[in-house]
């Protein structure tokens, strides 16, 4: 039948009694079907027909024939149902384009069928009925029913297309879960279950999962398991794979990577919560039962699923191994754990190992004193404890001891921030000159000033505990006044962050003295208040006696100010530790009603109970949110609010959609906040749809605002479609929109350097609106820290475009604000820290989340400005052994040295002094003056008898005919030779150098540095793969002698300061008699007694203000 154009005929046999003509027609037609479909669509019911025939030989036959025609007429759903009726006929291994849309619709409806039969799993949310009482639509009161502002043409009802009034996934229709192509699924679940072919439908899944396994495409089977929600499916992949391996003796790491892409997805893909905890709980019962289990990844899986008592487990498990390797491995998870857990899982978890050291002394001292019942009984009572360190209840080793006590030290977190802050001091890279340039540009009795130059020293030396530039600046630090004194005082934290054994010490001049000598408070109730916020930012999210200190010194304030700072100090050291105590002590200081502290008190009840999700602590927050009249306490609970539902998802839901509908903007914006703390880092459509429908919205600019810049929050592990999200709204009338969108971008692309948002904060450098540019310059500053020339060609060119923005008079207050504060955050901890949101294995970097969100508030309180310290993270590989101690060795990097190279210093011009102006001269005078030279000459020709060569004189300075455009000229081209040949000389230099150089450990390595990154040491080998920070390295020559490097940061003796007799150094110092003399950078520390910054400031800052001896209290400053 080649060359067969027409099908008619065929057709007709399909009408002949005869079968062996029906059947003859049919494999004819299945040859031609592609050809002759056009005329077989009218004989489709025939063919229908013999298919249903129970009689008719070729039935099979009939179904692909009919599939096939269905398929040409782009009925998917028909021809799959048809063709899972041909059987085996139907042969997926053809590779044709009809049997890749059978496979895929057969797997989209497989997909449907099976997550149809498990409903959404999450968290229920939390019952705040009584806090928002509902009406019929949903608003939370009538009030709120009838001036919703976020109701469009105030309809008192929301329309039906709104997106804020759609139905949410828990709601749809469960025939096929999943919402957004319903319409599709609807069709294809019912008639794949009317025509019965589920079994059919079955078996071609089995069929393409068995094909998956013998080509080793897991991931394949992995992602169709998931999306399915088939945990069957999902065990059997990886069983299977591992099963594979074994029997092909196989030494890859295909099991390890298919365990680390299912957590991949679980983490950046999924979105519901309930889910995700069960293929977390699947994931380690796998994990656990390989003989050499990867105990990284369950560290991943136990931190995500909240499971400390499975952390001390498996720490218990590997000290008890005794080997090298196996304590070394502890070590490195004990590390991960602390990077990526709240404190209050690290306590349990440091609570459960002390107690199995008190089981171990236990079982000792029970063997030891076997006759003495006063000592064995309360003792051998604990040895029935489910944790009990083995079977037989066998001793404790000496070597068991120590390691974990080691253990307790590293989750207490002392070793990673002792190993930081010496990283920050050794490589601090900060440039001075910018600095200055910074301060000389900005006048310091205007309070705005003084505190952008405060802040922009707090960040550029964040971590380092270089105070060299307060000790530099006594006089300027002077001028500081009231709230600037405040912030100044508190940059001290900053800039101290992390020094845990030193703080206490270098900030006693400043803290309150009144609960010690009881005479009554000196000094300044400014430099008092911040000193209690500088200590708990030294101590930010560790805790311990630094908390009870702060909370001390909280309970005895009675000033106001005092109590501000001691309540953003208790908030940010016990950050997230749920503990009741602290947060009844806040309370009762919210409820005096007091506007001043009430802000900070009601962030720092929202900092402790950090995502507990407490709904008792979240029904009295918005109680009294309703009650009070001050609108900066509703403003203070409404983020603590926010900060409560952090990372809680579908759980603090009826809490937004309450704030969200509340008539008071403030709490609308506390409702905006918490969707970008409860859906932080998931990428939620949901929750991405929210914030744009109020974006566009919402009557009140303060939370369209903050709902566009909450988009980086959200999507800051997509961060690429940022740009593209916000493009339009960068663009918006509104500046208040702009502005959001500009700091949406810092925010999710911080430290990334990507090219697309820095083309849209670019032209907004020149916006005609001045918060608007403060906004670009900071989020510029986010996006492009740590970036050099090599990496981002236009950080040269935005540095200077900041150096000229701070130096410009005629630039508005609140842009230099923005630029002070972006010089700071670009070179943060000596140009040796990023911004980063998630760790570096992945999961959400709580501390620096938080330390953003609260970073944004500085648009109505500056020193809120400090928590972005919180958000900087130490870019370095700092290699530890077994002893816990800093070996010296080197690793290799294989690139160029210039390519990841700190930025180079700020070129400072020995001439910096203004050129005097010339003066101008008129054409008469000119013309007077040249007159007056003729006759000169000609004077001086006609008395001498010999003719003189003819000479030009110099006239310099009297040249009328140079203009001064022509010397402009010449020194625009000599600067453009200059710039060509340092361009050109750059060229070469890159050329000339050779890829790859050796870095000493304790150096600085960017987080896009690490996979260049390799450890050629024969004697120090990493236990992971080096992923940044703190890497536990296995000495393999532990008898040898070795070399370790001293932690001097840390040890070094700090002197106190004495307030009484600097200040009459400082008078002296204003009357011009030189006081101390400043040594040279490298040279601060040479001497133990040499006085610090913070000493030295502290006769600055603990003075008391004229205003505050009359017992005035200034307002806060206002943007």
């Amino acid at each position: 039948m080649v060359g067969l154009t027409n099908a008619a005929g065929l057709v007709g046999f399909l009408s002949e009694p005869d079968p062996e003509l029906k059947v003859f027609a049919l494999k004819t037609l299945d040859a031609e079907v592609d050809v002759l479909w056009p005329d077989i669509v009218d004989a489709i019911p025939q063919i229908e027909a013999l298919y249903e025939d129970e009689t008719f030989p070729e039935r099979e036959l009939a179904a692909l024939v009919a599939s096939k025609v269905y398929y040409h007429l782009q009925e998917y759903n028909e021809s799959m149902v048809f063709a899972l009726g041909a059987g085996k006929l139907l042969n997926l291994d053809n590779g044709g384009e009809f049997e890749e849309t059978i496979i895929a619709k057969c797997v989209d409806t497989f997909i449907a069928l099976s997550a149809s039969h498990k409903p959404s799993v999450g968290e229920t949310p939390v019952n705040l009925n009584a806090a928002f009482p509902t009406t019929s639509n949903g608003a939370t009161s009538t009030s709120a029913s009838l001036t919703s502002p976020i109701t469009p043409f105030s309809q008192s009802t929301l329309p039906s297309k709104s997106l804020l009034s759609r139905q949410e996934d828990s709601n749809v229709d469960t025939s096929y879960p999943g919402g957004e192509n319903a319409n599709v699924k609807q069709v294809e679940v019912p008639l794949v279950v009317k025509r019965g072919v589920q079994g059919q439908l079955q078996a071609v899944i089995e069929r393409l999962f068995e094909q998956c396994f013998r080509q080793k495409r897991y991931r394949q089977v992995v992602g169709i398991a998931i999306e399915a929600k088939n945990l069957d499916v999902l065990r059997r992949a990886i069983l299977r794979c591992r099963e594979d391996e074994k029997q092909q003796g196989e030494s890859s790491r295909r099991c390890e990577e298919l365990m680390e892409y299912v957590l991949d997805i679980c983490m950046g893909v999924l979105q519901e919560r309930g889910f995700r905890n069960e293929i977390l709980k699947l994931i380690l019962e796998l994990l656990n039962e390989i003989p050499s289990p990867d105990y990284f990844s369950i560290a991943k899986c136990v931190v995500y699923l909240n499971e400390h008592s499975m952390a001390t487990d498996i720490l218990r498990q590997l000290v008890q191994k005794g080997d090298a390797r196996s304590l070394a491995v502890a070590y490195q998870i004990s590390f991960d754990l602390y990077d990526n857990s709240t404190q209050e899982f690290l306590k349990k978890v440091s609570q459960e190992i002390a107690e199995l050291v008190q089981e171990g002394d236990a079982a000792n001292n029970a063997e030891r004193n076997e006759n003495d019942a006063k000592e064995s009984d309360p003792l051998l009572q604990n040895q029935s404890s489910p944790r009990s360190l083995g079977a037989n209840g066998e001793k404790l080793s000496e070597e068991a001891r120590n390691a974990f006590k080691a253990i307790r030290d590293i989750l207490d977190g002392v070793k990673t921030i002792q190993l930081n802050l010496e990283f920050l001091y050794r490589n601090n890279k900060a440039d001075i000159a910018i600095l200055n340039k910074v301060r000389d540009s900005l006048e310091a009795r205007n309070s705005i000033f003084h505190t952008a130059v405060t802040l922009s020293n707090a960040f550029m030396h964040a971590g380092t505990t270089h105070d060299k530039f307060f000790r530099d600046n006594l006089e300027w630090l002077g001028k500081a006044v009231n709230w600037s004194k405040f912030t100044a005082t508190a940059a001290l934290g900053v800039i101290h962050r992390g020094n845990l054994t030193q703080g206490q010490r270098l900030l006693t001049p400043y803290l309150p003295k009144e609960h010690i000598s009881g005479v009554g408070s000196t000094g300044s109730v400014y430099s008092q208040g911040g000193s209690l916020y500088a200590f708990g930012l030294i101590y930010a999210n560790h805790g311990g006696s630094a908390v009870e200190f702060i909370r001390d010194h909280f309970k005895k304030a009675t000033e106001e100010v005092v109590q501000h700072g001691g309540a953003l100090g208790l908030g940010v050291a016990g950050m997230a530790t749920g503990d009741e105590g602290i947060w009844e002590d806040l309370k009762s200081v919210l409820y005096t009603d007091s506007a001043l502290n009430g802000e900070a008190v009601g962030l720092a009840m929202g900092l402790v109970m950090l995502g507990t999700g407490n709904m008792n602590a979240l029904q009295e927050m918005v109680q009294y949110a309703h009650e009070t009249q001050h609108e900066k306490i509703v403003r203070g609970l409404a983020m603590g609010m926010a900060l409560i539902m952090y990372g809680r998802q579908e759980a603090a839901d009826e809490l937004i959609n309450g704030l969200l509908g509340d008539p008071d903007p403030t709490l609308r914006y506390g409702g905006i906040m918490a969707i970008a703390l409860a859906y932080c880092g998931t990428g939620s459509n949901k929750a991405v749809r929210k914030l744009l429908h109020v974006a566009v919205s919402d009557v009140n600019d303060d939370v369209r605002r903050v709902a566009v810049l909450s988009l980086g929050f959200i999507l800051f592990r997509k961060y690429q479609s940022v740009p593209r999200m916000v493009e339009l709204l960068s663009e918006s009338y509104n500046p208040h929109v702009r502005y959001g969108a500009a700091m949406a971008l810092g925010i999710s692309c911080a430290g990334t350097g990507l090219d697309e948002a820095v083309d849209l904060l670019e032209p907004m450098l020149k916006d005609p609106t001045d918060f608007v540019r403060q906004g670009a310059l900071i989020a510029l500053a986010m996006v492009l820290i740590q970036q050099n020339e090599t990496m981002n060609p236009k950080v040269g060119t935005i540095r200077k475009t900041m150096m000229k923005m701070i130096g410009d008079r005629h630039e508005d207050a609140m842009a230099k604000f923005g630029c002070a504060l972006a010089l700071g955050i670009i070179d943060a901890g000596g140009r040796n820290c990023t911004i980063s949101l998630q760790t570096q294995t992945g999961n959400l970097n709580m501390p620096g989340i938080v330390g953003a969100a609260v970073f944004t508030q500085y648009w109505y309180w500056f020193p809120l400005a400090h928590f972005l310290s919180l958000s900087f993270t130490p870019t370095a590989v700092i290699g530890v052994d077994q002893k816990l101690e800093v070996p010296v060795f080197k690793f290799h990097s294989n690139t160029r040295p210039s390519l990841f190279d700190y930025p180079p210093e700020q070129q400072v011009k020995a001439d910096e002094a203004p050129e005097k102006v010339k003066t101008a001269v008129l054409s008469t005078t000119v013309q007077a003056k040249r007159r007056a030279q003729r006759r000169e000459k000609q004077q001086r020709r006609e008395s001498m008898d010999i003719d003189q060569t003819p000479t030009t004189p110099k006239v310099s300075g009297q040249l009328p005919e140079k203009m001064e455009t022509d010397e402009g000229t010449a020194k625009g081209e000599e600067e453009a030779k200059e710039d060509k040949e340092a361009a050109d000389a750059q060229k070469k230099k890159v050329e000339k150098e050779k890829v790859g150089y050796e870095l000493e450990n304790m150096s600085r390595v960017l987080p896009a540095q690490l996979k260049f990154l390799t450890f050629p040491d024969p004697r120090y080998e990493p236990v992971k793969r080096p992923t940044g920070g703190v890497v536990v390295v296995l000495d393999k020559k532990p008898e040898e002698p070795r070399e370790t490097i001293e932690l001097r940061a840390s040890t070094e003796g700090r002197q106190a300061a004495a307030p009484e007799t600097l200040q009459d150094r400082l008078q002296a110092a204003a009357a011009g008699v030189p006081t101390f003399q400043t040594p040279q950078r490298g040279a601060e520390r040479t001497g133990a007694g040499a006085p610090t910054g913070a000493a030295l400031a502290a006769g600055v800052l603990t003075a008391v203000d004229e205003d505050e001896e009359a017992g005035k209290m200034p307002g806060p400053p206002r943007v």
